[in-house]
């Protein structure tokens, strides 16, 4: 019985073992086409927040690394034309009605939005999605704004006092939307210098 035991238990470690092998050797023949499809995944997401008329550089490969208010690590992305800084994107979060959202925020060298994109959500189909560009234009009305225009007190939804708009249904995905931008807004304020420093 122990030795039949012994035989299954090899068995059983010899499957683990090649399982092992086959899922390492896959991670090494497609490690390389990850990183290029993670790579044109951020492009795509920059070129839709920064424009291709304000940079002769890749905003992708020129970054700072910098911490949030909340102390995550960022990634501040760089658009540069003729020597400056013309514009940053960055990621910024907001609550959901599901949870947690994530955007990319492109900001002027003026400090007003270039361009806001969804980059991930598990808010609901049909209501809470329309903060995605291909299921409505309601995340395009925050391009030219700053901090200043709207005043601050209006950057919230309208049933809170504010400028924006909620969706009929669904305040808590807007209202997260909004301050994300907004906090996304005053991070570029608290370190404009730092942001448009070029070394």
């Amino acid at each position: 019985m122990k030795q039949r035991t012994l035989i299954h238990g090899v068995i059983l470690g010899l499957f683990c073992l090649g399982f092992g092998l086959a899922l390492a050797l896959t991670e090494y023949v497609t490690h390389d086409a990850i990183l290029a499809r993670a790579m044109e995944d951020r492009q795509n997401s920059l070129g839709q927040v920064i424009p291709t008329a304000i940079h002769d550089n890749n905003p992708v490969v020129d970054t700072i690394q910098m911490q949030d208010a909340a102390g995550r690590e960022l990634t501040v992305y760089r658009a540069l034309k003729g020597g400056r800084v013309t514009g940053v994107a960055f990621e910024v979060f907001g609550s959901g009605y599901a949870g947690k959202m994530k955007f990319m925020l492109g900001v002027d060298a003026e400090g007003r939005v270039l361009g806001v994109r969804v980059l991930s959500h598990k808010e609901t189909p049909g209501l809470g999605d329309k903060i995605e560009v291909k299921k409505g234009d309601w995340i395009l009305q925050f391009a030219g704004l700053s901090l200043g225009d709207p005043p601050a007190e209006k950057w919230a939804v309208k049933k809170d006092g504010g400028r924006f708009d909620q969706f009929t249904g669904a305040t808590i995905t807007p209202r997260g939307t909004v301050a994300a931008i907004r906090s996304g807004l005053d991070f570029y304020a608290a370190h404009e210098a730092q942001l448009l420093e070029v070394n």
